[in-house]
């Protein structure tokens, strides 16, 4: 059996189907703030009306080279993630991160 979800508007604009196979569903439990701060859907970086900008804490290592590159980035909450150079090429902490590995730019990389 096949279930369709409705998903906000938001996330149909991000490409996510709403037709779900019954054995991929689960049962929604909310979320313990207390035990897993920060995982509310108004937290997550891009989603929402109004996307929050959130501090990067710093640049722990990256793979690819040159502006095809993607970022491992530490935020201000303690999460880590993947992110592509295009989304971070103007923050300070990829600055730091150049300088860190001893090269001026991201061609260098």
């Amino acid at each position: 059996a096949t279930y369709q979800l409705d998903l906000s508007d938001e996330l149909w604009a991000r490409g996510i189907s709403t037709a779900f196979h019954a054995s991929l569903l689960r049962p929604h439990f909310p979320n313990d703030d207390r035990w897993f701060p920060g995982r509310q859907f108004h937290q997550l970086p891009g989603f929402g009306e109004h996307p929050r900008e959130w501090a990067v804490d710093r640049i722990l290592s990256h793979v690819g080279k040159g502006a095809g590159a993607e970022f491992e980035v530490q935020w201000s909450t303690g999460d880590v993630t993947w992110v592509p150079y295009q989304d971070i090429k103007h923050l300070q902490a990829l600055t730091e991160y150049y300088e860190a590995l001893g090269i001026s730019g991201i061609r260098q990389l």
